[in-house]
Protein backbone atom coordinates (compact mmCIF):
# COMPACT_ATOMS: atom_id res chain seq x y z
CA UNK A 1 0.00 0.00 0.00
CA UNK A 2 1.04 3.66 -1.11
CA UNK A 3 1.12 6.32 1.81
CA UNK A 4 1.97 9.78 1.04
CA UNK A 5 3.10 12.87 3.34
CA UNK A 6 3.10 16.55 1.74
CA UNK A 7 4.66 19.10 3.67
CA UNK A 8 6.06 22.73 2.86
CA UNK A 9 2.54 24.26 3.22
CA UNK A 10 2.39 27.80 5.02
CA UNK A 11 0.99 31.35 5.56
CA UNK A 12 2.78 33.77 2.94
CA UNK A 13 1.56 36.78 1.13
CA UNK A 14 0.63 37.80 -2.10
CA UNK A 15 3.35 37.46 -4.72
CA UNK A 16 5.59 35.30 -2.39
CA UNK A 17 6.58 31.78 -2.80
CA UNK A 18 6.23 28.27 -1.59
CA UNK A 19 7.69 24.62 -2.45
CA UNK A 20 5.29 21.64 -1.42
CA UNK A 21 6.34 18.11 -1.02
CA UNK A 22 5.13 14.73 -1.36
CA UNK A 23 6.86 12.03 0.38
CA UNK A 24 5.92 8.34 -1.49
CA UNK A 25 6.62 4.81 0.44
CA UNK A 26 5.65 1.90 -2.03
CA UNK A 27 7.53 0.17 -4.67
CA UNK A 28 5.59 1.50 -7.46
CA UNK A 29 5.82 5.08 -7.08
CA UNK A 30 8.47 5.17 -10.15
CA UNK A 31 6.12 3.74 -12.67
CA UNK A 32 3.01 5.46 -11.14
CA UNK A 33 1.58 9.01 -12.63
CA UNK A 34 1.06 11.61 -9.50
CA UNK A 35 -0.74 14.92 -9.13
CA UNK A 36 -1.44 17.82 -7.21
CA UNK A 37 -4.85 18.80 -6.18
CA UNK A 38 -6.18 21.73 -4.02
CA UNK A 39 -9.59 22.23 -2.22
CA UNK A 40 -10.70 25.42 -0.78
CA UNK A 41 -13.15 25.78 1.85
CA UNK A 42 -17.02 25.25 0.50
CA UNK A 43 -15.44 24.42 -3.48
CA UNK A 44 -14.78 20.99 -4.75
CA UNK A 45 -11.38 19.04 -4.84
CA UNK A 46 -9.58 20.46 -8.15
CA UNK A 47 -6.81 19.17 -10.15
CA UNK A 48 -3.51 21.74 -10.27
CA UNK A 49 -0.92 19.94 -11.83
CA UNK A 50 -0.10 16.08 -12.79
CA UNK A 51 2.55 13.76 -13.95
CA UNK A 52 3.15 10.93 -15.35
CA UNK A 53 5.84 8.22 -14.90
CA UNK A 54 6.99 9.12 -18.43
CA UNK A 55 7.67 13.08 -16.97
CA UNK A 56 5.30 15.00 -19.15
CA UNK A 57 3.07 17.70 -17.20
CA UNK A 58 -0.07 19.01 -17.83
CA UNK A 59 -1.89 22.27 -14.93
CA UNK A 60 -4.57 23.99 -14.46
CA UNK A 61 -5.02 27.21 -16.77
CA UNK A 62 -5.16 29.33 -13.00
CA UNK A 63 -1.63 28.20 -12.21
CA UNK A 64 0.01 27.95 -15.67
CA UNK A 65 3.10 29.86 -15.68
CA UNK A 66 3.24 30.01 -12.16
CA UNK A 67 4.02 26.35 -10.62
CA UNK A 68 6.23 23.94 -11.57
CA UNK A 69 5.73 19.80 -11.03
CA UNK A 70 8.59 17.96 -10.96
CA UNK A 71 9.09 14.22 -9.27
CA UNK A 72 12.71 12.74 -8.06
CA UNK A 73 12.58 9.01 -8.37
CA UNK A 74 15.83 7.70 -6.20
CA UNK A 75 14.23 10.06 -3.55
CA UNK A 76 10.27 8.66 -4.21
CA UNK A 77 9.35 12.27 -3.98
CA UNK A 78 7.38 14.90 -6.36
CA UNK A 79 7.86 18.65 -5.77
CA UNK A 80 5.40 21.49 -6.63
CA UNK A 81 6.71 25.10 -6.81
CA UNK A 82 4.48 27.58 -6.56
CA UNK A 83 5.61 31.31 -7.15
CA UNK A 84 3.55 34.49 -7.42
CA UNK A 85 1.01 33.21 -5.41
CA UNK A 86 -2.36 34.73 -4.64
CA UNK A 87 -5.02 34.83 -2.11
CA UNK A 88 -7.22 32.63 -4.57
CA UNK A 89 -4.80 29.92 -4.31
CA UNK A 90 -5.64 29.31 -0.95
CA UNK A 91 -6.29 25.76 -0.39
CA UNK A 92 -5.74 22.61 1.41
CA UNK A 93 -3.18 20.66 -0.88
CA UNK A 94 -2.76 17.30 -1.76
CA UNK A 95 -0.66 14.81 -3.75
CA UNK A 96 -2.12 11.76 -5.10
CA UNK A 97 -0.98 8.86 -6.85
CA UNK A 98 -2.65 7.01 -9.53
CA UNK A 99 -3.20 3.02 -9.26
CA UNK A 100 -5.05 0.82 -9.91
CA UNK A 101 -7.42 -0.52 -8.49
CA UNK A 102 -7.83 2.86 -6.39
CA UNK A 103 -5.36 5.89 -6.33
CA UNK A 104 -4.05 7.03 -2.61
CA UNK A 105 -4.19 10.59 -1.41
CA UNK A 106 -1.75 12.68 1.39
CA UNK A 107 -2.93 14.19 4.52
CA UNK A 108 -3.34 17.48 2.74
CA UNK A 109 -0.87 20.73 3.86
CA UNK A 110 -2.42 23.84 4.09
CA UNK A 111 -1.20 26.88 1.93
CA UNK A 112 -3.01 30.34 2.48
CA UNK A 113 -1.80 33.42 0.68
CA UNK A 114 -2.90 37.35 2.53
CA UNK A 115 -3.38 40.33 0.49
Amino acid sequence: QVQLVESGGGLVQAGESLRLSCAASGSIFSRSDMGWYRQAPGKQRELVAEITSGGWTNYADSVKGRFTLSRDNAKNAVYLQMNSLKPEDTAVYYCKVYQTPRSYWGQGTQVTVSS
